[in-house]
């Protein structure tokens, strides 16, 4: 029996299984086709971009040597990812080489609610760091991890081991799907949401999923990376 505004999917379930049962498994086919289809266009078009923006990787290194030699151009930090797998996520360096080592020290004037630390003028960030946070240039290593399969262009943003051990079991729903270099949360206020808005737009995100969708997220990206008031 199909299904009508005023009946409840538990409904449906119960007096149409059979039609249920069919849906599913049309949904599961469909995601995959999606997975494998993104799968393809993940690695195409982070290939195409660490090739052309190979140029500007050279500059931003360069300036991150001159303001300070003696750190390394690129940064890897341990990341959650998809089931909750452990990866080295790349991005360029934007604070001083000993950041982690003075975190500690200012945990207690973390400006954003939640398992997550931000600050907006946080004293280990450095003058060219402060520039490619703006814009979102730090982030473009993460190319490399989208070739590896690590992630993907538009997905939740993947947290640290820290912040995971915080989560709750309705947190967590976040890490059923491979985290992006974007998403929604970020294309949709970014720093000004709570931690809690963050993971109701990665949910909204992984309900809504869609080649569509993540083209959409990817265009409004890109503005981004013309300067955000959102960025720190």
């Amino acid at each position: 029996m199909a299904p009508t505004p005023q009946r409840s999917d538990a409904e449906v379930v119960v007096e149409g299984r059979p039609l249920y049962k069919g849906y599913e498994a049309e949904r599961k086919r469909s995601i995959r086709l999606y997975l494998m289809i993104k799968r393809a266009t993940d690695i195409i078009l982070a290939f195409l971009g660490l090739v052309l923006l190979l140029p500007l990787f050279l500059v931003i290194g360069i300036l991150i040597k001159l303001e300070d030699p003696r750190g390394s151009v690129f940064f890897h930090q341990i990341r959650i990812g998809k089931h909750e797998r452990p990866f080295r996520m790349y991005k360029f360096r934007s604070m001083v080489s000993n950041a982690e080592e003075l975190l500690d020290n200012l945990l207690d004037q973390n400006e954003i609610d939640g398992a997550m630390f931000k600050m907006k003028d946080d004293p280990r960030i450095t003058r060219i760091g402060k520039f490619i946070r703006k814009t979102s240039v730090d982030e473009l290593p993460q190319l490399w991890n989208v070739i590896k399969g690590d992630m993907s262009l538009v997905g939740p943003r993947p947290p640290l081991g820290r912040e995971v051990e915080d989560y709750t079991k309705y947190d967590k729903l976040r890490l059923k799907v491979q985290p992006g270099c974007t998403g929604l949360w970020q294309v949709s206020g970014r720093n000004e949401l709570s931690f809690e808005q963050m993971v109701e737009l990665d949910l909204q995100y992984i309900k809504q999923r869609s080649l569509l969708f993540d083209l959409t997220i990817i265009l409004k990206t890109i503005k981004v990376l013309f300067g955000s008031k959102d960025a720190f």
